[in-house]
């Protein structure tokens, strides 16, 4: 995906977690995050946005910590976060192609890096926003869940942080049907190693996911139970995904 995309769909996605939390409550539990309220998931994502932000206007090269949210609750909080919000997008807009910074992970560019990472993570939690209300959340096209699911295959995953770790090695292949994407995870005493498209297909799966990428990309980053996609073959290699693959902030 282009990185205007990932812009136009950062912008989106954060107005529309700011009008779910809003009308949800701050008070309101989120079921995708059972030990989170409304006002925790807006303190985080606006604390990420903040610490996203610096990379970019700053031009660190290093990783540094987040900075400490003042501790707001009802519409000062909302504020705050659509303040932080607009802040990050007007600075990956504004930011030079040619900008070098930290990155959680290597990509082309560190504007690419951000600006597809933050997409994610507001449209993650812009469906843990949705969730607080009681109904199911508003979809993800198909395109950006193909490339939320390669972000957190070939990206987080691959990192020596990963903790879905097996011996003896098994495979891992998810097929996103209305995409035509597939790729073939290895999984192993070292950090799971993804191949997409049909170079993976020589190695025969363990266990395949399938379904829509919308469903695999929520089910994958643990918004949604396995049990809404199709799973064939070796159920427990699922089920250790499931166990071990969160991706947490630290």
């Amino acid at each position: 995906m282009e990185t205007s995309e990932h812009l136009t769909a950062l912008a989106a996605e954060g107005r529309a977690l700011a009008r779910a939390a809003r009308e949800a409550g701050t008070d309101a539990p989120v079921p995708t995050c059972p030990e989170w309220r409304v006002r925790d998931l807006l303190e985080h994502t606006s604390m990420v946005h903040r610490w996203a932000t610096a990379f970019v206007v700053e031009g660190h090269r290093a990783h540094r910590p987040a900075g400490e949210e003042p501790g707001l609750d009802g519409e000062a909080l909302l504020d705050r976060f659509t303040e932080g919000h607009r802040l990050l997008a007007d600075a990956l807009r504004a930011a030079p192609a040619g900008l070098e910074c930290w990155t959680v992970f290597p990509a082309p560019s560190s504007v690419t890096f951000w600006a597809r990472r933050q997409a994610h993570e507001t449209r993650i939690h812009r469906v843990d926003a949705e969730s607080a209300l009681g109904g199911p959340p508003g979809p993800v096209a198909p395109a950006h869940a193909a490339d939320g699911i390669d972000e957190l295959l070939a990206g987080f995953h691959a990192r020596a942080k990963s903790r879905v770790r097996t011996d003896p090695p098994r495979t891992l292949r998810v097929r996103a049907v209305d995409t035509d994407t597939v790729w073939t995870v290895r999984l192993s005493d070292g950090p799971p190693r993804t191949v997409r498209g049909p170079a993976g297909l020589e190695t025969p799966a363990d266990c395949t996911l399938s379904g829509t990428a919308e469903e695999l990309y929520l089910a994958l980053w643990n918004r949604r139970p396995f049990s809404s996609v199709d799973v064939s073959g070796d159920a427990e290699v699922a089920g250790l995904w499931a166990r071990n693959s969160a991706v947490v902030w630290s």
